[in-house]
């Protein structure tokens, strides 16, 4: 069973207060909130909860996952009394949700937002459109960023937490590598990266209608998420591997290329420092604006027809072209493509 995004946003936007009231509980007024006598450090006001002596909160889905033991599905079921739908036949029913679960959120995000936009210099514009959506929040232990990854239908099933001190880095208990943190437009582009912070990294530095396209974290060098989004969006054309300057990255950019579906186009985008965030990290000091190395080359091509170029005046252009069909040449097809002037192709198959 899955549920769409309509149904996650309006699980989200339940009223905890009636929620709790419907489940047999006891609230007591305080104010503009109302306080849960089972926990009577929480809480709660429309679709938020905050527990005071852990100084963490949330909205309803987090709620239900969090006081009353059920996974995320079963946490949507509970708030919208709907049922999840059947996954299309074309797609694989999706694997179970039930040991992942996503960090409880912190009250605000003000210390990740800081993290991201004081020591890793991101723009407040990009990282705010990730805030807003729900793909990166700070989660109330720790006050680690947390990058969320989801399927095509909008559930979360991945969760990577960043430190916003120190070097921690950790994936969530039963995240779904083959989900990682992306964004999915409806482009033919798609643009790889190591990590969500040269994800976003890259965004800061070719904003320009930046959302037409598509990116993904590959959560380090391996193929799962590629490979998944691939299949996922057959409308994909051509592939960026924009992976990390240095050898693990070159060498895990040829591997990938050589997974990728044939009929892609894959190219190599090779930062002018070992990664994108150290790029925007000196952007102010890359005065020609340069920020993709001179060595940006191909990695693989799909096959193609082999063309030669047919020069044709204007005034021939209706003219039959009989002489194409002569003996000398070697194959029993050939397709002309009209065109302007001087542009005509032939096509041989």
């Amino acid at each position: 069973m899955y549920y769409t995004q309509e149904q996650i946003d309006r699980a989200n936007q339940a009223d905890l207060v009636s929620f709790l009231q419907s489940q047999g509980e006891q609230l007591t007024r305080a104010g503009n909130e109302y306080r849960w006598k089972r926990h009577d450090s929480l809480t709660v006001r429309g679709n938020k909860w905050y527990r005071h002596s852990q100084s963490k909160g949330g909205g309803p889905v987090d709620f239900v996952m969090e006081f009353f033991g059920k996974s995320f599905t079963e946490a949507v079921e509970l708030l919208t009394g709907e049922k999840g739908a059947v996954p299309p036949p074309d797609r694989p029913c999706p694997a179970s949700l039930f040991d992942f679960r996503l960090p409880p959120p912190n009250s605000d995000n003000r210390t990740a937002r800081n993290y991201l936009t004081a020591a890793r210099r991101i723009d407040e514009d990009v990282t705010g459109f990730f805030f807003a959506r729900g793909d990166i929040y700070e989660d109330a232990a720790h006050h680690n960023a947390v990058f969320v990854g989801r399927d095509e239908d909008g559930i979360p099933r991945y969760a990577h937490s960043k430190g916003t001190a120190g070097n921690f880095r950790l994936d969530v208990k039963g995240s779904d590598k083959a989900f990682n943190f992306c964004y999915r437009g409806e482009g033919d582009r798609l643009f790889a990266f190591e990590a969500p912070v040269d994800l976003l990294s890259f965004l800061c530095l070719f904003k320009k209608a930046w959302q037409k396209q598509s990116y993904l974290s590959l959560g380090g060098v391996g193929e799962k998420a590629l490979l998944r989004f691939l299949s996922d969006r057959p409308n994909i054309k051509t592939v960026y591997l924009c992976l990390d300057s240095d050898q693990a990255g070159n060498d895990a950019c040829s591997r990938l290329a050589e997974l990728v579906p044939e009929g892609l186009t894959v190219h190599r985008l090779v930062p002018l420092f070992k990664d994108w965030n150290e790029v925007l990290q000196h952007r102010a000091e890359i005065t020609d604006g340069k920020y993709i190395r001179e060595a940006v080359y191909g990695l693989k091509e799909p096959s193609q027809e082999e063309t030669v170029e047919l020069i044709r005046m204007s005034e021939v252009d209706t003219q039959t072209v009989e002489w194409l069909w002569e003996p000398y040449i070697p194959f029993g097809k050939v397709t002309i493509v009209q065109g302007n002037p001087g542009e005509g192709k032939t096509t041989f198959a």
